[in-house]
Formats: structure tokens, sequence, C-alpha cells
């Protein structure tokens, strides 16, 4: 079968440093098209990561007939138009977190998609790890009991007011860029949507995007969730689901190597036990499974409803912040 030629929008770093690499094995997948605004820039990117064509503008790749799909991996301001854009185009995307600067552009863009037939898919790499399938199905088998509560934390140190995630016009800032992940796994572990939130963040007095954000998620009856993430701290991630009945660890839960064994600590009445998945790479899996999706005619592997609930919460905890109150997170 040949594979689906993607296109991608931008020379992403993170494609550079995390996907590229891995899609060589895909046997789905093919990197054909890269666009830049800079056509020196798109050639030398093309060269290093074996891209067939290069182009000087994003509008030139979507317009290429041999695209069959589109990677967007744009700042998060430039979302939602390129998401509608490439369905204009007719070519299903695979577009980076989260998926606007709001749950409202989010739906906006979810319902632009719909319209026209098109698959719209955001790109948590996360779900597709087997050591998350396999913390999905300890916790659902009961063996900790009722999930209690979750924490979460996930900070880096960077400091360059160039980077795009220090640029607030951007879209820059820890929530945006990494509170979606601890976000969306405390939604994944509790299979619930928070009632409310209420939300503590620093702001950089230069930049003023958020580099430090604490929060509490509120699931209703007892449960709730609480997160860290900073964008100037020590670099750290863990994941933790605490039951009625035990406590599961997510040693390295976001940035996956693609070389080694996922891990889980897992700790019960009867006792501790350390939990190795198989060597797999996320993006890989990831980017496979969206493929068969378009092969294949059916539904995205992650409904792009879950995208629009994890930025309502995005949303509370900004409202929250403001307001320094609890927040309800509303629905879309």
């Amino acid at each position: 079968m040949e594979r689906l030629r993607m296109g991608v929008l931008g020379c992403s770093t993170h494609y550079a440093l995390r996907v590229g690499i891995p899609l060589k094995s895909s046997l789905l997948v093919e990197p054909y098209a890269v666009a830049s605004r800079d056509a020196g820039k798109a050639g030398k990117y093309a060269e290093f990561l074996n891209f067939t064509e290069a182009y000087d503008s994003y509008d030139k790749l979507l317009a290429d007939p041999r695209v069959d799909f589109i990677y967007c991996p744009l700042p998060n301001h430039l979302h939602g138009e390129y998401i509608k854009k490439a369905a204009d185009a007719g070519k299903p995307i695979l577009c980076e977190k989260p998926l606007g600067l709001n749950a409202r552009d989010a739906a906006e863009a979810a319902e632009y998609c719909q319209k026209k037939g098109i698959l719209l898919m955001e790109a948590f790499m996360y779900r597709f790890h087997p050591q998350w399938i396999r913390a999905a199905e300890i916790i659902k088998s009961g063996e900790l009991g009722k999930i209690m509560t979750t924490q979460g934390i996930f900070t880096y140190n960077n400091t360059n007011p160039a980077n795009i995630r220090n640029i607030a016009a951007y879209g820059g800032g820890g929530i945006l860029d990494i509170g979606c992940y601890t976000v969306s796994t405390a939604r994944f572990i509790q299979g619930a949507e928070p009632l409310g939130v209420i939300c503590k963040l620093l702001r950089d007095p230069a930049s003023q995007v958020d580099v430090l954000a604490s929060a509490l998620l509120d699931f209703g009856d007892g449960r709730t969730s609480s997160f860290t993430v900073g964008t100037q701290t020590f670099p750290w991630q863990k994941v933790i689901a605490l039951g009625t009945g035990g406590c599961l660890t997510v040693e390295l839960p976001f940035n996956m190597y693609g070389d080694c064994p996922g891990q889980l600590s897992v700790s019960t009445g009867v006792g501790k036990r350390l939990v190795e998945t198989e060597i797999a790479d996320q993006y890989l899996l990831e980017f496979d499974a969206f493929a068969e999706a378009i092969i294949n005619k059916t539904e995205a592997p992650i409904p792009i409803s879950d995208a629009i609930a994890n930025m309502a919460v995005l949303d509370a905890l900004f409202a929250s912040a403001a307001s320094g109150k609890w927040e309800p997170v509303q629905k879309y």
C-alpha cells in the first residue's frame, strides 16, 4: 500500500527533534512536503529531514494535490486559521495542542471541519504510548479502587524571549503549552470532566506569559486533581493517581523516550511493583493511528470533542487566576 503523503506547515523544531526520525519507520506516512515563509529555510529543512518538496508559503503547500494530509505544528495563535485553510483544501489535519487559544476557537475550528467532512485531531501523543494504555487498564480493572485524586507536574526551563513559548501574542505560556497535558491526564485518569477549578499563576514581568501555575480541579464527590506547571524551573515531570485501594505513578508521562520501556510504579495492599511496557515511539504510533483513520474513513482515534473539553478547562484556569476564586468549567 502506498503511504499517505504528509505536508508539514512550518520548520518545526519539535518535528525535527521528536517526530522526523520515528516517521522514517512508518509504513503509512510519507513526510512529503514542508513549507516555510523563508524559502531557504524550507529547502534546508527538507534536505535535512528528507522531504520531497519544499514550499516558500503555507498556502502553496495546501494547494499541492499530492499532499494527503496536514500536520500543523505552527505557533498556537495560527492553529485556528490553518485548520480552516487545510479544511478548505480538503485535507485532514493533525494539529498540535492546544487546538486554539480558547475553547470557543477550538469549537469553531472543529465545527468548520465537521461541516466540510474533514478529519481533525489534536496531537496528544501520550495517549498512544503503551505505558498509558496499560495505566488505563489497571485503573479500569479496579485494582486501585476508586480514583480519588491525581497529581501532575510538568516543568522546563526556557527564558529565551524570542522563543514562541515566551511570546504572549503567539499564545505562549505554561498553561497552554504544558498545562494542557496535566489537565488532559487528569481528565483521562478520572474518566470525567471537572466541575470547577481554582488556579494561582505567576507571570513573567517582561513577557507577561504565565511561567508558573498551580491548580486544583474539582471532579465532584470529593474527587480532585492537582497540578503544577512551570517554564522557568528545573525540568521535571510525573503523574500520580491515588485511589481507595492503591496508587499508580507514571514515571515519565509526557516526554517518553522512544528507545526505552515505559515504567509504571503500582502500590496496593499486596505490595509494590514496577510495571514495564514495551519499547515504542509514541509519535510514530500517533501518526500511524491518524493515517489509519484517514485510510479506513473512520473517526479520529482521539475525538475532537476531547480537545474542546480540555480547552474549556484551560479557559477556566485563566478565569480563576484572574478572579482569585473558584471558576466553573463551561460546556461547549
